[in-house]
């Protein structure tokens, strides 16, 4: 019914950190790139903001997909409540539980999805950049 509302909430968290994060390393980087280049020659690991950029986008589409298919359903509405189940108080029962367990539960698997992705990414940076140049 309204599974969907718990990453959503997670994903507007997730795109304001996102935002500031990607603030906060143009700061940071801005005195390296002031000679007018536009390539920074040390991209030790992936920038915190490419990562929360990845999760918001993985959250996103799941959300956009979810309420299509709610929507579909018949259990979004184009007017108030919007949620169907709003409309009568034994419903809202089941709808806060099914946000609680499968809300929750989605909101999770897709953090810990891009966690590992992530993890992955950097111990394949940290493998690339350990192995030596040749140069013939």
């Amino acid at each position: 019914m309204a599974c969907f509302l718990v990453p959503a909430a997670e994903a507007i968290v997730v795109t304001a950190a996102f935002a500031v994060a990607k603030k906060k390393e143009q700061k940071i980087r801005a005195p390296h790139l002031a000679d007018g280049s536009t390539f920074d020659s040390r991209p030790e690991k992936t920038p915190w903001s490419k990562k929360l950029s990845l999760l918001a986008g993985l959250l996103w589409g799941g959300i956009l997909l979810l309420a299509f298919e709610h929507l579909w359903h018949g259990e979004i509405v184009p007017f108030p409540p919007f949620l169907t189940a709003m409309s009568n108080p034994v419903d809202r029962a089941q709808m806060l539980h099914e946000m609680a367990t499968v809300g929750v539960t989605m909101a999770a698997a897709v953090t810990a999805v891009w966690g590992v992705i992530c993890a992955v990414a950097d111990a394949k940076l940290r493998r690339v950049k350990a192995k030596p140049v040749h140069q013939g």
